[in-house]
């Protein structure tokens, strides 16, 4: 009979110089799920991905230390097993084609993967054997007979209460997922157990002790409230017999490994798992969607406290895109792939859109019209607008970084003293504190997973800026007047310094456009970092190094305004630049 340990195994003791610090900054890994390789992907995988891929390109810009991005492919299960034989092919033929699928949308949108694991590579299967084993050496893994209601599509068991009655496709009655819709059947089969009951105090001490594991807040809640019922043991294995397609428990021939065990160490085997993960574990962010929640903030965590290992240091929770109010279905047809985005809005106009638009507490509609909406207003028009009117020649003929003028712009405490003090109004200088303060903003939200905050905060700036430019009129003024030749390089400067900061902070999540705005203001790769990003600096009294310096080359429109038939290959242009060239 099984007996229960004396005691539950205590996570291991960080070692000097891991992923806590190092001389060259704090490491961290990001990572998206590893994306199930039943099917093509859609905009929901490539949305996490860009999540990541953001926060990777933010931190790397902030130099705060070593990062990586890790994503790759969950290629065993009954669902696999199910599809090969569907489409007349091996399980392993099939991962092999979706994997390259995959592989190429995550390059057309730009995502900067440093890892893509597979796992039925041979260094992740050495990896779950060994986890396994730890599990086994610690006590809690036991056999015994499990039955329930198990959703093929979800690869998991579901209790009663999230089950729903239905009728199938011949009207009989039926149960389904309540989350998924899929249906499920009833299954009996002797499995080995994972004591997940006796991690209840574990994980709730976890989450006390770390309010910021799991965001947003919404969802640490959701997880709290998961952990004030009963946790049932977990069946860790399925019958040979019934799968075949995953790895075989060590020393048992008869079981193969469950499916989400196997994918969750992919998280470890991606960093040398036994040997080489401490250089970086447990300084890890996951990024995933809503639907595998439990699986990664209860099974995941518990998992790792068995086999004497910490929890990740974040999960980062989103919701999902439907597509004008339903569920994206290839039933339905409106599964909307990621190529044909990129074709359709260019690579930056798609990752504006889903990270603009994508709010992690809430689901998010998906349409062509809103696409067009936002990204021409945003990207083509008030920012792409403001960098031509500001460097048109007709009003710049120099092309060079305009000067500012302190005696036009003097500073000022308050915005209430600006009257008669020089040139420029309350407005002006409500427009400079926003400015002065959108890097600082922006970071906080970039660290609390709310990019899409972030990219509000800046849209709002541009369309400050362009009420400055346009309030002033500076095409209007006289250049052979001395005073007003001072008056009109000062609001070009401050409009250039606006662009320069705007672009700067974009980088994480338009990198071609924000490239092309700052190769046009003549900012080098050495002053694009977020570290110390200064803004306006003659306002202060101090020097600016741009202040003189010739303009980079006229380029052409930086964003061309979406639904002209001229720019399609423009963009299929765009879609096809090396990425890395931005990094």
């Amino acid at each position: 009979m099984w007996r229960p340990p004396r005691r539950l195994p205590r996570p291991l003791r960080r070692a000097t110089g891991t992923a806590t610090g190092t001389a060259t900054g704090r490491r961290l890994l990001l990572s998206t799920p590893i994306f199930y390789a039943n099917g093509p992907p859609h905009i929901g995988h490539l949305y996490s991905a860009l999540l990541a891929d953001a926060l990777l390109r933010h931190r790397r810009l902030s130099a705060t230390g070593p990062a990586r991005l890790c994503t790759g492919m969950d290629e065993h299960g009954l669902k696999i097993q199910q599809a090969a034989a569907a489409a007349g092919t091996s399980p392993a033929e099939l991962c092999e084609r979706i994997s390259g699928l995959f592989r190429q949308a995550l390059s057309q949108a730009g995502v900067s993967y440093t890892d893509f694991i597979r796992t039925s590579e041979p260094r992740h299967q050495r990896a779950v054997r060994h986890f396994w084993g730890a599990l086994g050496h610690a006590g809690l893994l036991y056999k015994g007979s499990y039955e329930g209601w198990y959703c093929t599509a979800e690869e998991s068991f579901l209790p009663e209460s999230q089950l729903a009655e239905r009728t199938d496709s011949q009207g009989r009655p039926c149960k389904v997922s309540l989350e998924s819709g899929h249906q499920v059947h009833w299954t009996k089969e002797e499995n080995y157990m994972f004591r997940l009951s006796a991690f209840r105090d574990p994980l709730q001490n976890w989450l006390r002790d770390n309010p910021r594991a799991i965001c947003p807040d919404p969802f640490h809640q959701c997880v709290l409230r998961w952990l004030d019922e009963d946790l049932p043991d977990l069946s860790v294995s399925r019958e040979r017999g019934r799968l075949h397609w995953g790895i075989p428990v060590p020393g048992d021939p008869s079981q193969t490994i469950y499916v989400w065990v196997d994918a969750l160490v992919n998280y470890l085997s991606v960093l040398g798992y036994p040997e080489s993960h401490g250089a970086w574990w447990p300084a890890v962010h996951h990024v995933v969607g809503k639907d595998i929640l439990k699986f990664h903030a209860l099974y995941w965590p518990a998992l790792l406290l068995a086999a004497g290992l910490e929890p990740p240091e974040r999960i980062l929770v989103h919701s999902h895109w439907t597509v004008r109010g339903q569920k994206m279905s290839k039933s339905l047809g409106n599964v909307v792939e990621p190529g044909v985005c990129v074709g359709q809005y260019g690579v930056d106009g798609f990752r504006y859109f889903l990270l603009r638009q994508g709010v992690p507490e809430r689901d998010c509609d998906y349409y062509d019209e809103k696409v067009l909406k936002l990204v021409n207003s945003e990207l083509a028009d008030a920012l792409g607008g403001l960098l031509n009117r500001s460097t048109a020649p007709s009003i710049n003929p120099s092309n060079t970084y305009p000067r500012f003028s302190e005696a036009c712009f003097p500073k000022v405490l308050d915005c209430r003293e600006a009257k008669g003090t020089g040139r420029a109004c309350a407005e002006d200088y409500e427009l400079v504190a926003a400015v002065a303060s959108l890097p600082a903003q922006v970071d906080g939200y970039f660290q609390g997973f709310q990019i899409y905050k972030a990219l509000e905060c800046i849209a709002q700036c541009v369309r400050q800026t362009n009420g400055f430019f346009q309030r002033h009129r500076p095409w209007k003024l006289d250049r052979g007047d001395a005073g007003e030749q001072l008056w009109l390089d000062t609001i070009l400067h401050v409009t250039v310094e606006c662009l320069r900061v705007f672009g700067t902070l974009l980088q994480p999540v338009v990198p071609h456009v924000a490239d092309k705005l700052l190769s046009r203001l003549a900012v080098g790769p050495a002053e694009r970092g977020l570290s110390g990003l200064a803004f306006l600096a003659r306002y202060d009294g101090k020097p600016c190094p741009f202040e003189g310096r010739q303009l980079g080359p006229d380029t052409g429109i930086l964003f061309h305004r979406l639904g002209k038939s001229e720019t399609v290959k423009k963009r299929k242009q765009e879609a096809q630049v090396p990425d890395k060239q931005l990094l």
